[in-house]
């Protein structure tokens, strides 16, 4: 039986589902249609999704603004046209000489902590004049000068390990912001390249990835 007041769940999403693959878990669990979640993951992410059942799906219309952390993996030394793994992946070939040091990295961190303008990647689901970005990407159309630009806040960017090619770091940001354009960003700046490898949420507002459960323990 679902509560008068419906239920919010916290799932830890695994790999390889699309937000919308939980929500339809959820449904055939529940047996109802009335489900929602609250800020999407793309299906190679983990971590906290809320998910609304019943009349709880009214709150995530403010859920979905708030502040969310990550811990991240960029993979340097290499370029993505999605600017993660699930595309096609360029080795950029740096020599040794190259290889940018932790202190390199830092100073390049500190241009995206406070606000900063972000371009949506050509691979979102933006839409532009009616089309998603993506569905024109991969009919060929040049989306360069397609893509929108918008304020982000990123409130922490911190290292948490390094060893080349493989950049650990933990985000803080407002809703909105692109991970993996940040990961291609640090790249392009550091000039080796990189992609988003991996990717967890570990919290949203208060909401905290500790207290989720996975799918099977519902």
């Amino acid at each position: 039986m679902i509560p008068e007041e419906g239920i919010l769940l916290l799932i830890d999403k695994p790999t390889d589902f699309t937000s919308h693959d939980v929500v339809n878990v959820i449904r055939k669990k529940f047996n109802t249609r009335r489900v929602g979640h609250g800020g999407t993951l793309d299906p190679f992410a983990t971590g906290l999704l809320i998910v609304g059942v019943g009349r709880a799906t009214k709150k995530l219309h403010d859920i979905v603004g708030l502040d969310k952390t990550y811990e991240a993996t960029a993979t340097l030394g290499a370029t993505s046209d999605t600017y993660d793994l699930t595309g096609e992946i360029l080795p950029a070939h740096i020599p040794d000489s190259q290889i940018p040091d932790s202190q390199q990295i830092e100073e390049v961190l500190k241009k995206y902590r406070g606000t900063i303008e972000q371009k949506a990647p050509a691979y979102s689901a933006k839409k532009v004049n009616g089309q998603k970005l993506y569905a024109l990407a991969r009919e060929g159309v040049d989306v360069e000068h397609l893509r929108p630009t918008k304020k982000v806040d990123i409130t922490e960017l911190v290292i948490t390990n390094y060893n080349y090619p493989t950049l650990k770091f933990r985000v803080t940001c407002s809703s909105g912001t692109y991970i993996r354009s940040l990961a291609h960003d640090i790249g392009q700046k550091l000039g080796c390249g990189a992609y988003l490898s991996e990717l967890k949420r570990t919290r949203i507002g208060s909401y905290e990835l500790k207290d989720a459960k996975e799918l099977n323990e519902l």
